[in-house]
């Protein structure tokens, strides 16, 4: 009967829209009645004998209506998702065992009150969304891992839980929301539970017990229960009034379903499709094989690590002896490799092996599952306590799920390397001056810098974002280390303080001198940029001007065409950064000759070209000044620099890397001193060749007597 119905429904739809093609949005309202219409003939369900609604399926337009008021629980899930679809029986026998419950102290009441129901007294709701069909809503709420479930109390969210659950773990969340909401109405141990798709619940000899026992204290309960009846048919507001606020009630404890039991999970190909492919949640997983000695040693602290993530992050470990074919899919290597996942994305952990790296890394990668935290002025400037480097996402209402959608993306390359956050804070917005929106920004040390690119499809370009946040997730003046040492030498000048924590006053001061000077030098390259940029800006409004006064068209097709590319204009890139001179002591002294002892210096580097500079122009050695390093930097990132390079490296090696130098700044005339060389080399050779035979001729005109028999003849020979 339902299939005719619809099929009656569809037909007539499309016949009005056939009849009336100029009244659009009549038809349109027409076919949301009729899918209403349609809604409302969803079948009842029945449980313990008594019917149950449909359970509400909120949308865009309906969630912020319904959950302003009351308690609700709202699952978000995807239709596609495995862990929704096996959640979803027991999602549902849960709603339907409590809409059908009785609470406990309104026992004794009179059959069919209203007041005796668990809706009414608790004002509790179930409810569900799907992400599928409601995607924007889903990303207004950062959900980004399914099945999520949020608990709202009067439109406001309070908690989250994450992952497929039991019914035994799902019930135990919500006895604990319940006694909340009204303190002590919750009978420890909670209730007797059924099992996921029963429609009612066996009773078996413990309950069977239990409810004999239940029965002798009826009577006892009865006329309290009549009592608080009656006071609510008077005063039904008195005792939503005396609710505590959420700050009041007792705190709830969340269950979380990332590692549960707190060891690293062996995992399979399937096993692996199934908890990491097919899902958002994050896992740190290891990819070893037994007989490698670099796995064995780092097992303890791999396992170690498992233990104190707990409830926090999940851990895993993939056999490559065993599971060869997952291995070669993730690109495995060497061993052993850990990466860490979400989805379908993936990021190789790079840092030490030792015990606290492994778990610093594993805090931070926590937040990933979360998503990006908003965040107002105040727990930004909290946040700027704590973190060096704080990426900053700015939005507004026009913000789309696909701009929130690529901002998600950047999170996993971010893990261990910087905190980012998103704002649509006003107060915000004017301490950085952000008129446009979506804008990104990133605040190191309290120095704002801004990512070029300021339109929304640029902003969506997460390779060319992540490209542009590799270049400053460092911190203005980080410390150098064996873990970050690549990160900060390779591909710029380094101006490198090698300072001693043993004398700490002088060890701030000369940190707060080396900080000074980078800021000053990010200050003036931003200038330069600007005035670079609107120089050719202006270069391109004279030609356009110029073609216009011509009338020449075709000139002004080409002047307007003209695209300001900023990246193809070369700059020095230089970066700063200390490192301990007392702990790195062997390595500063052989590769710069100095010794920290001595006193604090300061040495320019440029890994590339194996050269570095420790003095200025004058030639004494470069303080931590920030006087002493801004005119140092100035002479040696010029071309050619004005102060002479030493070299890192031996002699010879230190002649190649010059001349490639040379060739890599002046290429043009790298070839013609080139082409010189071959030709200067075959004419060379040429003239060495007719040389020979030249000598090989007169000495063959001597032996043969041909000089000798002329001279006989003509009585010309002489002796000595």
């Amino acid at each position: 009967m339902r299939s005719v119905f619809y099929s009656l429904l569809s037909l007539a739809t499309v016949a009005s829209t056939l009849a009336v093609p100029d009244n659009a949005p009549a038809a349109a309202a027409r076919r949301a009645e009729a899918d209403d219409d349609w809604e409302d003939k969803v079948p009842d369900t029945i449980f313990n004998g008594q019917t149950v609604p449909p359970m509400p399926v909120l949308d865009l337009k309906s969630l912020d209506k319904e959950i302003g008021k009351g308690n609700w629980l709202v699952e978000f899930f995807s239709p596609s998702c495995p862990h929704c679809r096996h959640f979803a029986p027991t999602y549902q026998t849960a709603y339907e065992f409590y809409y059908t419950s009785k609470p406990i102290d309104a026992k004794g009441a009179p059959e069919g009150d209203s007041l005796n129901s668990f809706k009414r007294f608790y004002d509790f709701h179930f409810a569900k969304v799907d992400c599928i069909a409601a995607a924007d809503l889903c990303a207004a709420h950062n959900v980004m891992s399914y099945p999520s479930m949020l608990y709202f109390r009067d439109g406001k969210e309070t908690q989250r839980q994450q992952g497929s659950k039991d019914m035994k773990e799902l019930s135990q969340w919500v006895e604990e929301l319940l006694e909340t909401i009204r303190p002590g109405s919750r009978k420890e141990g909670g209730p007797k539970l059924p099992k996921a798709g029963d429609k009612s619940i066996e009773l078996g000899p413990e309950t069977e017990e239990v409810a004999k026992e239940k029965e002798k204290e009826e009577a006892r309960h009865k006329e309290a229960a009549s009592s608080k009846l009656e006071s609510l048919r008077t005063e039904p507001t008195k005792a939503a009034k005396s609710t505590p606020t959420p700050a009041e009630a007792r705190p709830v404890k969340a269950v979380s379903t990332f590692n549960p039991s707190g060891v690293s999970e062996p995992l399979t190909a399937e096993k692996f499709q199934t908890v990491i492919t097919n899902t958002l949640d994050p896992w740190f997983v290891k990819f070893y094989a037994p007989w490698c000695h670099h796995c064995q040693a780092l097992k303890p602290n791999w396992d170690n690590m498992a233990r104190q993530m707990k409830g926090k992050l999940s851990i895993g470990e993939v056999n490559c002896d065993v599971e060869k074919r997952l291995c070669k899919d993730a690109k495995v290597r060497g061993y052993p490799t850990m990466l860490f996942f979400r989805g379908g994305e993936r990021i190789e952990y790079e840092g030490l092996r030792g015990l606290g790296d492994l778990l610093d890394y594993a805090n931070k990668a926590t937040s990933v599952g979360a998503g990006v935290e908003d965040v107002d002025a105040a727990s930004f400037k909290a946040l700027e306590e704590k973190e060096e480097v704080i990426f900053v996402y700015f939005y507004d209402h026009a913000t789309t799920s696909e701009d929130f959608a690529a901002l998600e993306r950047l999170t996993l390359s971010l893990v261990g390397k910087a905190k980012i956050v998103k704002t649509n804070d006003k107060a915000m917005c004017e301490r950085f001056k952000i008129s446009t929106w979506p804008r990104l920004m990133v605040s190191r040390d309290g120095k704002p810098t801004y990512y070029p690119p300021i339109t929304p499809k640029e902003m969506r370009d997460t390779r060319q974002v992540l490209t542009w946040m590799k270049s400053v997730w460092l911190p203005l003046v980080p410390e150098l280390t064996s873990s970050n040492a690549k990160d900060i030498m390779d591909g710029k000048i380094v101006v490198l303080g090698i300072l001693s924590r043993d004398r700490s006053d002088e060890f701030i001061l000369s940190k707060r001198e080396m900080k000074s000077a980078a800021i000053e030098w990010i200050d003036k390259q931003d200038a330069l940029f600007q005035l670079e940029r609107q120089e050719l800006r202006d270069a391109k409004q004279l030609r356009i001007e110029e073609a216009e006064d011509k009338e020449d068209e075709r000139a002004l097709r080409n002047a307007k065409g003209i695209r300001i590319n900023m990246d193809e204009i070369e700059r020095p890139r230089v970066g700063f950064a200390w490192v301990d001179g007392v702990f790195w002591e062997r390595w500063v002294k052989t590769t710069f000759g100095i010794d920290v002892k001595e006193g604090e210096r300061v040495v320019i580097n440029d890994e590339d070209n194996r050269r570095y500079w420790d003095t200025t122009i004058s030639g004494e050695p470069i303080r931590p000044s920030r006087t002493s390093i801004l005119e140092t930097i100035n002479k040696v990132t010029q071309n050619p620099p004005k102060i002479a390079a030493k070299s890192t490296t031996g002699r010879i090696s230190g002649f190649f890397l010059s001349l490639n130098s040379f060739a890599w700044h002046h290429p043009i005339l790298a070839v013609f001193g080139t082409i010189g060389l071959i030709l200067a080399a075959l004419l060379g050779g040429k003239k060495m060749r007719r040389r020979r035979g030249n000598a090989a001729y007169f000495q063959l005109g001597e032996k043969d007597g041909l000089l000798g028999g002329i001279g006989s003849g003509n009585g010309a020979a002489k002796h000595d």
